[in-house]
Protein backbone atom coordinates (compact mmCIF):
# COMPACT_ATOMS: atom_id res chain seq x y z
CA UNK A 1 0.00 0.00 0.00
CA UNK A 2 1.19 3.44 -0.80
CA UNK A 3 -0.50 6.32 0.67
CA UNK A 4 0.64 9.92 1.39
CA UNK A 5 -0.89 13.42 2.86
CA UNK A 6 -2.23 15.40 -0.06
CA UNK A 7 -4.02 18.46 1.30
CA UNK A 8 -4.54 20.03 5.19
CA UNK A 9 -7.81 22.26 4.93
CA UNK A 10 -7.33 25.68 6.94
CA UNK A 11 -10.33 27.66 7.65
CA UNK A 12 -10.20 30.81 6.50
CA UNK A 13 -12.29 34.10 6.49
CA UNK A 14 -12.20 35.02 2.66
CA UNK A 15 -10.52 33.76 -0.11
CA UNK A 16 -8.87 36.13 -1.74
CA UNK A 17 -7.48 37.71 1.15
CA UNK A 18 -6.23 34.41 2.22
CA UNK A 19 -4.60 34.17 -1.11
CA UNK A 20 -3.16 37.63 -0.89
CA UNK A 21 -0.99 37.05 2.21
CA UNK A 22 0.00 33.13 1.07
CA UNK A 23 1.13 34.17 -2.09
CA UNK A 24 2.56 37.56 -1.90
CA UNK A 25 4.42 37.07 1.75
CA UNK A 26 4.55 33.57 1.73
CA UNK A 27 5.69 32.80 -1.95
CA UNK A 28 3.05 30.07 -2.02
CA UNK A 29 2.17 29.26 -5.50
CA UNK A 30 -2.14 28.83 -6.80
CA UNK A 31 -2.73 25.36 -7.67
CA UNK A 32 -6.39 25.33 -8.11
CA UNK A 33 -9.09 28.13 -7.57
CA UNK A 34 -12.22 26.10 -8.93
CA UNK A 35 -15.84 27.72 -8.53
CA UNK A 36 -18.00 24.95 -6.78
CA UNK A 37 -21.05 27.10 -6.48
CA UNK A 38 -23.00 29.05 -4.59
CA UNK A 39 -19.58 31.14 -3.92
CA UNK A 40 -17.39 28.28 -2.50
CA UNK A 41 -14.07 27.12 -4.19
CA UNK A 42 -11.96 24.61 -4.21
CA UNK A 43 -8.58 26.76 -4.20
CA UNK A 44 -5.11 24.50 -3.16
CA UNK A 45 -1.49 26.70 -2.39
CA UNK A 46 1.47 24.89 -2.14
CA UNK A 47 5.31 26.33 -1.05
CA UNK A 48 7.76 27.03 -3.66
CA UNK A 49 9.95 24.61 -4.37
CA UNK A 50 9.57 20.94 -6.10
CA UNK A 51 5.83 19.49 -6.37
CA UNK A 52 5.10 16.52 -5.34
CA UNK A 53 4.42 17.84 -1.15
CA UNK A 54 1.29 18.52 0.42
CA UNK A 55 -0.97 21.44 -0.55
CA UNK A 56 -3.31 23.65 1.84
CA UNK A 57 -6.82 23.56 1.32
CA UNK A 58 -8.27 27.68 1.97
CA UNK A 59 -11.83 26.69 3.54
CA UNK A 60 -13.72 29.63 3.65
CA UNK A 61 -15.70 29.43 6.66
CA UNK A 62 -18.94 28.91 6.60
CA UNK A 63 -21.55 30.05 9.56
CA UNK A 64 -20.94 30.99 13.03
CA UNK A 65 -18.93 28.02 14.27
CA UNK A 66 -16.71 27.53 12.13
CA UNK A 67 -15.78 31.47 11.71
CA UNK A 68 -14.58 30.84 15.25
CA UNK A 69 -12.03 29.05 14.79
CA UNK A 70 -10.30 31.01 12.12
CA UNK A 71 -7.14 32.02 13.27
CA UNK A 72 -7.35 29.39 15.99
CA UNK A 73 -7.67 25.87 14.62
CA UNK A 74 -5.43 24.16 17.07
CA UNK A 75 -6.26 26.66 20.07
CA UNK A 76 -3.26 28.75 19.89
CA UNK A 77 -0.34 25.67 19.10
CA UNK A 78 1.92 25.52 15.91
CA UNK A 79 -0.39 23.81 13.28
CA UNK A 80 1.77 23.70 10.41
CA UNK A 81 5.23 23.44 9.58
CA UNK A 82 6.96 25.53 6.81
CA UNK A 83 10.83 23.57 5.77
CA UNK A 84 13.12 25.37 4.27
CA UNK A 85 16.56 25.00 3.00
CA UNK A 86 17.73 28.19 3.96
CA UNK A 87 16.59 29.11 7.29
CA UNK A 88 18.13 32.90 6.94
CA UNK A 89 17.46 33.90 3.41
CA UNK A 90 13.70 33.30 4.23
CA UNK A 91 13.18 34.27 7.58
CA UNK A 92 15.07 37.56 6.41
CA UNK A 93 12.55 37.80 3.22
CA UNK A 94 9.55 37.03 5.38
CA UNK A 95 9.96 40.01 7.55
CA UNK A 96 10.55 42.45 4.63
CA UNK A 97 7.13 41.28 3.43
CA UNK A 98 5.77 42.08 6.88
CA UNK A 99 5.46 38.10 8.08
CA UNK A 100 4.98 38.62 12.04
CA UNK A 101 7.16 36.02 13.91
CA UNK A 102 6.36 35.59 17.15
CA UNK A 103 10.41 34.92 18.48
CA UNK A 104 14.11 34.95 17.47
CA UNK A 105 14.79 32.36 15.83
CA UNK A 106 16.23 29.16 17.84
CA UNK A 107 18.71 26.84 17.33
CA UNK A 108 17.35 23.42 18.14
CA UNK A 109 18.68 19.31 18.02
CA UNK A 110 16.35 19.16 15.43
CA UNK A 111 16.32 22.28 13.58
CA UNK A 112 16.93 26.62 13.20
CA UNK A 113 13.12 27.52 14.09
CA UNK A 114 10.98 30.31 14.70
CA UNK A 115 7.36 30.88 15.24
CA UNK A 116 5.27 33.21 12.93
CA UNK A 117 1.55 33.78 12.25
CA UNK A 118 -0.64 34.17 9.20
CA UNK A 119 -2.50 36.35 8.57
CA UNK A 120 -5.33 35.22 10.77
CA UNK A 121 -2.86 34.11 13.93
CA UNK A 122 -2.33 30.46 13.19
CA UNK A 123 0.99 30.21 14.47
CA UNK A 124 3.29 28.17 11.75
CA UNK A 125 6.88 27.18 12.52
CA UNK A 126 9.62 28.02 9.84
CA UNK A 127 12.37 25.98 10.16
CA UNK A 128 15.55 24.32 8.52
CA UNK A 129 16.10 20.52 9.48
CA UNK A 130 19.40 19.72 10.81
CA UNK A 131 21.20 17.06 8.75
CA UNK A 132 20.55 13.41 10.19
CA UNK A 133 22.83 12.25 12.87
CA UNK A 134 24.49 8.58 12.54
CA UNK A 135 22.97 6.22 15.11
Amino acid sequence: MQQQLAHVALVVRDYDEALAFYTRQLGFRVVADTPLGGGRRWVLVVPPGPAGGSALLLARAEGPEQLSRVGNQTGGRVFLFLTTDDFWRDYHAMQALGVHFLETPREEAYATVAVFEDLYGNRWDLLQPKPAQPA
